[in-house]
């Protein structure tokens, strides 16, 4: 994960988190005035924390920390993935399943937000190992994850194998029930859907897609020919290389945790593909520029992918970003500090609660077909999700133009409660995207009301 000054920002996810969807209440003047409703829409529902003792092959037990934080059920039950990562923590968790719950309700599907995670490095483990943490970690869990409260999918350095071993545990544990509803992104012989291992990246390219259709970009008025530089070469970053060369944009740049390449005239997106399968990293493939691991960031190009961790584009390197889109296929990779200094710029960010989530999208469609015993063509499936991105993206675009023409109006009201209150800012993709959001939870909330 990059680091920046911490004189100049706050990186902590939960906090950046907060910073985001407090943005977006000077907007929503009904949340102003009751603080305690914000409060309940941001904070947490639960909080499960689990030390997970498990046997490794030499024989030697390790204790593992594991976290599912589920957000909000509103809207639904909760739903997100489970991620092995070192750097997992309560606080991050805590940001990932609240960025869940606002990415639900802007592209309009029955769920609230979860999220999960055990601190691990995949990478030095073998898939028995890995096999035995995902099993105690579900096992640990119990009933705080189930088909109608909270349904976890893949994520970082988890993928559809992982997610088999969710379901046989939970399984073993809930015998003679229709359990593959419990979890998503599962294999295809169980229950899994088709389209749902492309779909974050494949929602990231519909969003852009439209995006520029809609005119949301001058420099650029769609995808063929434009030039892309992807971070990240996993689920969501391989994809999207592969997905946009397809839809006729040049890769240029390239890069995963060991470093990045490039090559300005166009990589050969097959040519990485295989490379990486053959090396385990994108570095090293013949007539290509190294990059260290943060450059693919700086590349001259029309759109940005990132598509690793959080906090990648901050107040260090923001203003070094030359691209005219960004598209971000990770949650949480620009910090608030750096979204300034792109807005000035006039650098568009598709922000990740639009961008990604065609993963969570396809998830919904898994889910549903579990729970009515059927599986739908691979066609059906893009064209729901293609239908879904476009029209999140216009309500994003739409709400953004309402917004600035409505700025004036906004900082009056503001100002009538805090004479002090300083200037906003003209709101940006990401700003509009929450209002969009919130809004949609706020109206949920008062409609259910508070029981008892």
């Amino acid at each position: 994960m990059m680091t920046s000054d911490p004189v100049l920002e706050d990186l902590n996810p939960n906090h950046i988190a907060r910073q985001q969807f407090d943005a977006a209440l000077a907007y929503l003047p009904e949340l102003t005035v009751c603080p305690g409703m914000a409060d309940w829409l941001f904070e947490p529902e639960r909080i499960v924390k689990v030390a997970l003792p498990v046997r490794l092959n030499d024989g030697c037990v390790h204790v593992f920390h594991g976290y599912r934080v589920l957000h909000s059920t509103l809207r639904g039950p909760g739903k997100g993935g489970i991620r092995f990562h070192p750097n997992v923590d309560e606080e991050e968790v805590k940001a990932l399943a609240a960025w869940m719950t606002l990415k639900c309700a802007l592209v309009d599907v029955p769920f609230g937000g979860a999220k999960g995670g055990v601190a691990c490095d995949p990478r030095e483990l073998t898939p028995y190992e890995k096999s035995r943490i995902t099993r105690r970690f579900i096992a640990a869990l119990g009933d705080n994850i189930g088909p109608y409260t909270d349904i976890p999918a893949p994520d970082v350095y988890t993928d559809a194998q992982t997610m088999a071993w969710v379901y046989d545990t939970y399984s073993m544990m809930h015998p003679g029930d229709n359990n593959l509803p419990v979890v998503t992104g599962k294999p295809l012989d169980l229950g899994g859907s088709p389209g749902r291992a492309q779909a974050t990246a494949q929602g990231s390219l519909f969003a852009a897609e439209h995006y520029l259709e809609l005119g949301g970009s001058p420099e650029l008025t769609g995808l063929k020919g434009a030039t892309v530089a992807v971070q990240g070469f996993g689920n969501a970053g391989r994809n999207a290389a592969r997905l946009f060369s397809a839809a006729g944009a040049m890769v240029v740049a390239v890069s995963d945790s060991k470093g990045g390449i490039y090559d300005p005239g166009g990589l050969d997106v097959s040519k990485v593909e295989v490379h990486k399968d053959e090396t385990g990293s994108v570095v090293g493939l013949e007539g290509t520029k190294f990059l260290e691991a943060g450059e693919v960031l700086e590349v001259p190009c029309d759109i940005l992918i990132p598509a690793a961790l959080e906090n990648q584009i901050t107040a260090a390197n923001a203003d070094r970003i030359e691209a005219h889109v960004i598209v971000e296929a990770a949650n949480g990779p620009t910090t608030p500090a750096a979204d300034r200094i792109l807005n000035e710029k006039g650098i568009h960010v598709l922000p990740d609660i639009l961008a990604n989530a065609g993963g969570v999208l396809v998830s919904y469609y898994e889910w549903v077909q579990n729970l009515e015993n059927q599986q739908w063509e691979e066609h059906e499936v893009l064209e729901k999700l293609r239908r879904k991105m476009q029209r999140a993206t216009e309500r994003v675009v739409t709400k953004r133009v309402a917004l600035i023409e409505g700025h004036a109006h906004y900082q009056e009201v503001l100002r009538r409660r805090d004479p002090e209150a300083p200037e906003m800012p003209v709101a940006d993709l990401r700003t509009a995207a929450y209002v969009v959001a919130v809004g949609a939870c706020s109206a949920t909330a008062t409609q259910r009301g508070i029981w008892p």
